[in-house]
């Protein structure tokens, strides 16, 4: 498996691809230019098999109904946060300015464990602390996990939106994260590629 960082509007929002050697794909975090989306992934010849969602914010959800349409593929997100998805007060768009919504998701997710998308196969923990429903990918294979907005590189997830919860991110990360195998790729939400070690040695958050 092969995957692909594709920021995404203002906030520049990291959309990722991962895919087979066939351009099968899965999709995760489209936040927003959907139509922009849409024409790179027909150019390119991708075929998006669903939609994953780390997480329910405004910024990550946007694109989706765009997506979804284009390509009638399924919304996964943690059960936590299904609301989120048509609530602007809940994704955090209210606040800043602007009212998202987005048609309901087609799959929820209820708990840790192993998810299968075609020959796609994923590890799911949940990381809550940045938002309640937060959820990291992990793919064994290809030494990546999709960690959304609860780890970055020299960083962390924000707490003070709804729900967040700095002690539970704080746990996330260091329960859930930082026992993947040292040379593990974090994909974050926002900003580049890190590692587990670097973050180990380098992050200042977890000193």
């Amino acid at each position: 498996m092969k995957w692909l960082q594709i920021p995404l509007g203002p906030m520049q929002t990291n959309c990722y691809l991962l895919f087979n050697s066939k351009k099968e794909c899965i999709v995760f975090d489209p936040g927003e230019q959907g139509q922009e989306l849409n024409t790179y992934l027909k150019k390119e010849g991708y075929q998006p098999l669903a939609i994953l969602l780390t997480h329910a914010h405004f910024d990550h959800i946007g694109a989706i109904d765009v997506v979804r349409e284009q390509w009638n593929i399924p919304v996964y997100v943690h059960e936590m946060e299904a609301e989120w998805l048509t609530n602007p007060l809940l994704n955090g768009s209210k606040r800043f300015g602007t009212e998202i919504t987005i048609k309901p998701a087609d799959q929820l997710i209820h708990e840790e464990g192993e998810l299968k998308i075609g020959n796609f196969s994923f590890e799911l923990f949940h990381t809550p602390g940045h938002s309640p429903g937060s959820i990291s990918y992990y793919v064994k294979e290809s030494a990546i996990v999709f960690a959304g907005d609860t780890l970055f590189a020299s960083s962390i997830g924000r707490t003070d939106l709804t729900g967040g919860s700095y002690s539970e991110l704080m746990e996330s990360i260091h329960t859930k994260l930082l026992v993947l195998p040292d040379h593990t790729h974090v994909l974050s939400g926002h900003g580049p590629m890190t590692t587990v070690i670097k973050e180990k040695n380098e992050n200042p958050f977890l000193k």
